[in-house]
C-alpha cells in the first residue's frame, strides 16, 4: 500500500464526498479519483478492493467526527451530573448535526455492511471501538449510567439524527429540548 498519509486522507475525504452525494452505488474508485482531483487508478493504489474503500471511509467518518479538545476541557472542569451528561450529549448530537455528510455517509456505510460481510466485520470492529470508548469516558468522568445507558443512547441519537436528516416524522420538535429528555429518561434508575 502506498504510505503517503495525506493522500490517502485526501481519498477518503472525497470518498465520503461522494458517498454522501451519491450513496453507495455511486461510490468507486474512479469516482473518488474524480471528485479528489486525482489520476485515475489512484484509490486503487491506496484501497485495493471496495470493502477496504468502504471501511477506511468509516474510519475516516470519526477521525472527522471527533471533538474539539477544546470544548471538552472546560466541559471535565465542571461536577459529573446529569446536566454535563446531557452537555456532552448535546455537543455528540450537534457535531452529527453540523456535519450531515458525515452521518449520511455513516448511514449509507452501514446499510452497506448489512450485504457485505468484509465491510460488516471491518465496520463493526469501527462502531465497536467506538462505543467502548465512549464507555470508559463516560466511567472515568464519573458520569450517571453504565454500559447499557451509553447503548441505549447511541439507539436514540442515531434514530433522532436519522429522523433529522430523512424524511422524519413530520413533526416539527426542539432536537435540544428532546436531546435532554432522552438523556434524562434514559439514565434513571
Amino acid at each position: 500500500m502506498p504510505r503517503n498519509p495525506e493522500r490517502r486522507t485526501q481519498l477518503a475525504d472525497a470518498g465520503l464526498a461522494v458517498l454522501a452525494e451519491s450513496g453507495a452505488r455511486g461510490l468507486t474508485h474512479r469516482a473518488v479519483d474524480a471528485a479528489a482531483g486525482l489520476p485515475a487508478g489512484t484509490a486503487s493504489n491506496y484501497f485495493k478492493t471496495r470493502d477496504a474503500l468502504l471501511g477506511a471511509l468509516g474510519e475516516r467518518i470519526f477521525e472527522r467526527l471527533a471533538p474539539d479538545p477544546a470544548t471538552l476541557e472546560p466541559l471535565a472542569e465542571r461536577k459529573p451530573d446529569l446536566e454535563l451528561m446531557t452537555d456532552y450529549v448535546h455537543y455528540i448530537v450537534e457535531r452529527l448535526l453540523g456535519r450531515p455528510e458525515l452521518s449520511l455517509a455513516l448511514l449509507e456505510l452501514r446499510l452497506e455492511a448489512a450485504r457485505r460481510p468484509g465491510l460488516h466485520e471491518i465496520l463493526s470492529r469501527t462502531l465497536r471501538q467506538g462505543f467502548d470508548a465512549d464507555v470508559a469516558f463516560n466511567s472515568n468522568a464519573g458520569l450517571p449510567g453504565g454500559a447499557e445507558e451509553i447503548r441505549l443512547l447511541h439507539f436514540a441519537i442515531d434514530g433522532l439524527v436519522l429522523d433529522q436528516l430523512t424524511p422524519g416524522t413530520g413533526h416539527p420538535y426542539d432536537v435540544d429540548a428532546t436531546t435532554a429528555r432522552l438523556v434524562r429518561r434514559l439514565t434513571q434508575e
